[in-house]
């Protein structure tokens, strides 16, 4: 595939800017070494904390380990996200300041971790740790500008003063206060906070994860998967597309970041797309909403389904069932659109030089995807949801010096990569966790979150729907201002329990809440995944973010199929399961051949037809019986129409 990208250095610019990808700028001299040895004691206390190895003789007691992965990791943030643009090329003394105040203030709370509990130092503490405490919380607070944005921060910081003032606060928003230095005890000493359920995932169950999508990306899981979806795709109609849609979707899956995931293969699909006669928007929104999807898409799927499993107190791999066939029908439903458009427009497949071997290609990499068969089979079926990702790397990296030659193997350039590779990934996610833990611990100290809880059901009434409404805009609106995770975390607390109260699956709603915040990639005014890719196909960003919510209306649709029937979720009866997954399968198609105007079997169709198909499409995906018979009856009668229209014109 060629790697023509067709960007200027202003356009790499603004990629690396959205991408986050300017901060490894940073990651040199001193900073690498540091971010090389402190990253990788940070994760030999990650493994023996999970593994229970007991080296030095013990296994550090909850609160103590977080804090000394706040200790390790949240320093390392400083030195790797700059305060501003201007520092992208060098650390200032000022970040080496921050640092070291937070490596000593974290690695206090650590050592008193035991001492802090029994004592209860987050309601009364003694001058020094109080100083700690308040030290930690300003630290996490910038480190979550730097790591998440304005946006988040500002947001972080609103419900970090919340408390202070909420015994004043009108309505839902009453709640028990707390005076300045209760708040920083509580904050930083409790179990709610910044050390609550977000830091306790990271350290539980995420970092092994970040770790497989590091080793996966520093062995060259990208380029096989690029080159495996080309091989498979690359010769059919709009072939370019497609092989955009599933190679982002199989990088996304694994790396759980958007913009990165529009960057990364982006650069090497939309020109691509553009070449073989796809239209700059087109080729944008079709990579904006495949890349969004991947996020969706088991079995990683970012931060937020191991938050999902921790809320809902189930096996990471529940939540990962639940969420594989609305991925795959959201998929498939972009596949069957480029498809019908390739048909309509005459676009013929990428260029024969440019397709790998199909053969060739998997002998080359076929441990990529044995690694992940075996990563779902420890998750699915032996149940090892902790120790699964670091297994799964290793049979990664062992393949990958077995199997791999030249400058190609793992050796030891790759080990310091992964490693430095895996220490970014974590600090950023630390250093959003931290900063997120505490709108968590505001709304458990107050109580806030659930009166707002009932404060939806009561607006609501018994009108099921009216909620769903309510918590499709609010989940929307927030997913504008904060990351995919910080947006999941406030509506799990919010949102979640009044969806649930409702009578409601509790994991199709909290799926409902996650679909809604991922919408705001592609949707206008944000649409950050269209921002991006209109960067590279040098397209309009709001024709992009358009087209991408036609592409991705599907996405809009499927969060109230599935949490008004879970059987498209996989849960319940299987004849119930069959029959939604069918029905929803037909209608995906319908809506395809609608959007493009394009139906199997007939050709090019007009709206006479395109319109009474979407209807189609609507009865079937409606949870009721008559409704699918009667959108069978109307396939049935669009189908007769069309071919007799086809015959005249033919006569």
């Amino acid at each position: 595939m060629s790697n023509s990208t067709e960007l200027g250095s202003e356009d790499d610019a603004k990629l690396e800017a959205l991408a986050d990808e300017a901060t490894s700028d940073r990651i040199s001299g001193l900073v690498y070494w540091i971010a090389l040895f402190y990253g990788a004691f940070g994760i030999l206390v990650a493994m023996n904390q999970t593994f229970s190895w007991d080296v030095g003789g013990y296994v550090l007691v909850d609160n103590s380990y977080y804090y000394l992965l706040i200790a390790i990791f949240l320093p390392l943030s400083f030195l790797i996200f700059p305060a501003r643009n201007a520092d992208r090329y060098h650390v200032p003394i000022y970040d080496w300041v921050l640092a070291i105040i937070c490596l000593v203030a974290a690695m206090y709370l650590s050592y008193y971790g035991g001492e802090m509990v029994e004592q209860g130092w987050d309601i009364v503490a003694p001058p020094v740790p109080t100083i700690a405490a308040a030290a930690i919380c300003f630290l996490a607070l910038e480190a979550v500008r730097r790591a998440g944005g304005n946006a988040l921060f500002i947001i972080a910081t609103m419900f970090f003063l919340f408390p202070l003032w909420t015994d004043v606060a009108p309505g839902f928003l009453w709640g028990f206060a707390k005076e300045p230095l209760e708040l920083v005890r509580a904050h930083a000493m409790g179990f709610e906070s910044i050390i609550g359920v977000p830091m306790r995932v990271a350290g539980n169950l995420l970092i092994g994860f970040l770790i497989f999508g590091s080793a996966l990306v520093v062995t060259g899981g990208g380029d096989f998967f690029m080159n495996f979806a080309s091989a498979l795709m690359g010769r059919s109609r709009g072939g370019p597309a497609k092989v955009a849609i599933l190679s982002s979707g199989f990088f996304g899956s694994l790396s759980g970041s958007v913009i990165s995931n529009v960057v990364t293969t982006g650069k090497l699909t939309i020109p691509t797309m553009k070449r073989v006669g796809y239209p700059a928007v087109y080729a944008g929104a079709v990579e904006s909403c495949a890349s969004t999807g991947g996020a969706l898409m088991p079995p990683v799927m970012g931060a937020v389904a191991f938050l999902m499993a921790e809320f809902l107190n189930v096996p990471y791999s529940t939540v990962m069932i639940a969420a594989v066939v609305p991925a795959v029908i959201f998929y498939i439903a972009l596949l069957l659109q480029v498809d019908n458009y390739a048909a309509v427009n005459g676009l013929k497949g990428m260029d024969e030089a440019d397709i790998p071997n199909l053969w060739e290609t998997f002998k080359d990499g076929w441990y990529y995807i044995f690694s992940l068969v075996a990563l779902v089979y420890m998750l699915v079926w032996l149940r090892l949801d902790l120790y699964a990702p670091y297994y799964a790397a290793g049979i990664l990296i062992f393949c990958s010096i077995i199997f791999r030659k030249g400058d190609k193997r793992f050796n030891f350039a790759k080990f310091k990569e992964l490693i430095v590779d895996s220490t970014k990934i974590i600090s950023n996610i630390i250093a959003i966790l931290a900063g997120v833990g505490m709108i968590v611990g505001s709304l458990a100290f107050t109580g806030v979150g659930g009166a707002f809880s009932r404060e939806l059901l009561q607006i609501a009434g018994d009108n099921l729907y009216i909620l769903l409404a309510m918590g499709a805009v609010t989940s929307f609106l927030l997913g504008m201002g904060m990351t995919v995770s910080a947006c999941y975390i406030f509506l799990a607390i919010v949102l979640g329990p009044a969806l649930i109260d409702a009578g409601l699956d509790p994991i199709a709603s909290h799926l409902f809440i996650l679909y809604w915040g991922m919408l705001s990639y592609i949707t206008p005014p944000v649409a950050l995944a269209a921002v991006a890719a209109s960067i590279i196909a040098k397209a309009d960003t709001m024709a992009i973010g358009m087209r991408s919510m036609r592409l991705g209306l599907i996405n809009f649709i499927l969060p109230f199929i599935f949490v008004l029937n879970p059987a498209l979720i996989l849960r319940g009866e299987w004849d119930d399961i069959i029959i939604m997954v069918s029905t929803a399968l037909v209608a995906v198609w319908l809506m395809a051949a609608a959007f493009e105007g394009y139906l199997a079997k007939v050709g090019v169709v007009g709206w006479s037809i395109r319109i009474p198909l979407l209807v189609a499409a609507g009865c079937l995906l409606y949870p009721e019986g008559i409704s699918k018979i009667a959108g069978v009856v109307l396939v049935a009668i669009c189908y007769a129409i069309a071919l007799f229209q086809r015959k005249s014109v033919t006569a």
